[in-house]
Parts: C-alpha cells; structure tokens; sequence
C-alpha cells in the first residue's frame, strides 16, 4: 500500500520516517518536509493531492479545527477519497469529532481511525510512542504493523473517539503529575539540595514517571525547547475538561494544571515545552 503523511513538524516528522522513505507528504509549511524530501519523500501540494495518490495516509495535526478542515474541506481526505483508503489520525483531537469523521468515511467506505499517540518528541525519534486506537477493530489489526514501525505500545480501545478518550486519560495523569514534578525540583532547590542528586534518586523510587525521567533534567538546565508545545497541551487540556463536563465530574487537578499553563505569556505557550511550567517556580 502506498503510504501518506500530513503534519510533520516536532511528531510527525519523525513518526513519518519511521514509515518508509517514499512517502507521499504534505504539510502547510514545506520547510519543516525538507529532511523528508532529502530522503526520497514525495512532495504534495495539498491533502487532495495525497488522497489521490496514497492508499493509506497518517495525520499528526495541531488543533480540532486543523483535523476537520484536512478531512472534511474542499481539498480534504474524506471529500476527496476513494471506497477503501485508511485514513488514520494521530492527533489529540475531540473525541467527538473522531466520531464525525468516522461517520462521514463510513458514507463512501472510506475507514477512519482515531489513534493518537503519547511518548513526545523522545518517544517520536526513537519509534517508541504508545498509540491509543478508536475505530473499526479489523481496520486496526490491517494498520498495526505500520502502528509498530512508530511505537512499542499499541492497543485498540473500541469504537470511533475511543482512541481519544485514551489520550485524554492520559494527558490528565501528565497535567497533575507536571505540577509535582516542578514542585519537587522547587522544593528540593529550595532546602539547598543538591538538585541533580534527588532527581536521579527518586526516578528510581515510587515517585519515578516518564516526565521526572525525561522533562526534570531539561527543567534543571533551562532548556524549555518543545518536545511537546505548551500550547497544544492547553488545546488537549481544554479538550479534557470539556469532555469531563459533559460526564458530570470534576477534575480539580486538570482544572488547576490548566489554571497553571494558562497563566504563561502566549510567547511562552506558543515557542516551549510543557516543562517550561518549572519557570513559575524557579523564578520566584
């Protein structure tokens, strides 16, 4: 099957090249594709343009509205596709519109697939992201083994916006856990430890997470460059919170997470990484 990929900035790129060398590419800016196309990338000039050459095609967008206008727009995947393609999403996007698209695939048998994805720009480069499926469950198992070209942790959830459910679990756990992370540095900082010393010492113990392990050490150096930018974990936040409103629940931890990031200058949610929270703290 011919392979296409849209999006590839800080995820894609790297998720792209763990797919094969002659993709089919598009992306709004044709500068953050070049690595791509210098290794045997094809270059289109629009979503319509892969869908009419590509017979499965990944997405790793940055916002709903950015998902809905590639697949439902005038030059979209679903607009203009064919009965059989696979168009698979790695965005964290609304759980309700995984389930719009997938009805309006469904109309010209078109199989769409939720299927974001979780692990950073670390995770991305080095083919080990977790991947969270919603959809039609043999469309799943037809796309895994590409899945396994970009991650060790691959599972199928249920139906359409399943998949995104998942994320949004998974991006709650990592709002909280940010603000502990951040807090430990500070207060560790604070007692006049060696910093560097407790961080290697309690990743070992109960307190170890993938954030400590791999956000801490950037927090430490100052070195605020995105693996995932601030703000698209405020649009996922956002996402969560919304969604927990429509349950009937409360989430005092997300909501003060999001307080948190929300506070930042938009130049810091829009050009750092979500460790850059430790400057709240570190520059007290």
């Amino acid at each position: 099957m011919k392979i296409g990929f849209i999006g590839t900035g800080v995820m894609g790129q790297s998720m792209a090249r763990h797919l094969g060398e002659r993709l089919f590419i598009y992306n709004r800016t044709k500068e953050k594709a070049q690595s791509l196309l210098a290794n045997g990338a094809i270059w289109c000039n629009s979503p319509q343009e892969v869908v009419e050459k590509a017979d499965i095609i990944f997405t790793m967008l940055g916002y709903p509205q950015d998902v809905e206008n590639v697949y439902l727009g005038a030059t979209g995947l679903i607009t203009n596709g064919r009965p059989g393609q696979i168009l698979v999403d790695c965005t964290t996007s609304s759980p309700e519109l995984a389930v719009k698209l997938f009805e309006a695939g469904h109309v010209k048998d078109i199989h769409v697939l939720d299927a974001p994805v979780s692990g950073g720009d670390i995770g991305a480069q080095n083919a080990m992201l977790s991947i969270m499926v919603g959809g039609r469950e043999e469309v799943f198992n037809q796309v895994k083994p590409l899945f396994e070209r970009m991650g060790t942790s691959i599972a199928y959830f249920g139906d359409a916006g399943s998949g995104q459910h998942t994320k949004m679990a998974n991006q709650i756990a990592i709002a909280s856990n940010m603000i502990g992370v951040a807090e430990s540095l500070y207060y560790a900082q604070s007692a006049g430890l060696d910093v560097e010393r407790v961080l290697a010492t309690i990743t070992k113990g109960a307190a170890g997470s993938w954030s400590l392990s791999n956000l801490a050490p950037r927090m430490l150096t100052d070195d605020y460059q995105p693996g995932f930018y601030t703000h698209h974990f405020l649009k996922d936040m956002k996402i969560a919170l919304d969604e927990s409103q429509k349950m009937n629940i409360e989430l005092p931890g997300l909501s003060l997470a999001y307080e948190i990031y929300e506070s930042l200058s938009s130049e810091l949610k829009n050009t750092t990484g979500t460790q850059v929270i430790y400057q709240i703290y570190n520059n007290h």
